[in-house]
């Protein structure tokens, strides 16, 4: 073989070959108690945990068959209300990005006690353990995995939700169309209550009336002295709504 042939083979971008080649994005920096930061993906998961300092750190590892991982863009936008970290996507329309399965940004990141976040992706899990303050969760497909001591909300379509929340001290929202939706609140909860669901059952610790034939289900009700509306929806799957004694790290 030719040794100029050798050469360039072997100098080849490993994509074509079909390899996946990576790169990774590192953001740190402070935010206050009560702010938000905001991740917002479009192919990939995104995965919260709890700081081990004062400072949030995100992580965002790219990668892509076709596109350069180094070309995927990341973001970071601070504003009066926090911080927004985005993948962006670069090149063409239909490139990079948006191009189906041939770029994945997977966030890690890690938040502060008091910090509020926001996870926001189309085709991934978002998931958010053991923090310490509201949380939300929205994906297209994909599951939600949330718990924390605040207040939080989780949406989907295609996905279940397992979700457990320390306070119910406003409106929540947890939906999915195909799905199932575990929730567990604390013993001592006050709201008013709206589940539903067209293919499943809904079980519920708190006495609450289920009604509906099967397989729809409704349930409404008050539990403790009632107060914010707590709503939990899904079109194909069940409805468990569990008392939890205290916050539990799932």
């Amino acid at each position: 073989m030719d040794i100029s042939l050798v050469t360039l083979l072997l100098s080849a971008p490993l994509t074509l070959f079909g390899a996946t080649g990576t790169d990774t994005f590192h953001w740190s920096g402070r935010v206050t108690a009560g702010k938000m930061i905001e991740v917002r993906g479009i192919n990939g998961s995104i995965h919260a945990q709890p700081a081990t300092g004062d400072s949030v750190e995100v992580i965002a590892y790219k990668s892509g068959r076709v596109v350069d991982p180094a070309s995927i863009g990341v973001k970071v936008v601070e504003n009066d209300g926090g911080v927004t970290i985005l993948a962006i996507p670069q090149g063409a329309p239909g490139s990079a990005l948006n191009a189906r399965g041939d770029a994945n940004v997977d966030f890690t990141v890690s938040i502060p006690s008091g910090v509020r976040f926001v996870g926001r992706t189309v085709n991934g899990l978002v998931e958010a353990k053991s923090l310490d303050a509201d949380a939300e969760a929205h994906t297209v497909n994909g599951d939600v995995v949330l718990s924390t001591t605040g207040a939080a909300q989780g949406e989907t379509i295609n996905g279940s939700i397992t979700a457990s929340v320390g306070k119910i001290n406003s409106a929540l929202n947890f939906s999915t169309v195909n799905g199932t939706i575990s929730l567990e609140v604390p013993r001592t909860a006050s709201a008013r209550v709206h589940a539903k669901t067209q293919n499943g059952p809904i079980l519920s610790d708190f006495p609450l009336e289920v009604r509906g034939q099967f397989p729809a289900r409704r349930l409404d009700g008050i539990i403790g002295c009632g107060g914010p509306e707590l709503r939990i929806a899904t079109v194909n799957g069940s409805i468990s709504l569990r008392r939890n004694k205290r916050f539990a790290k799932l």
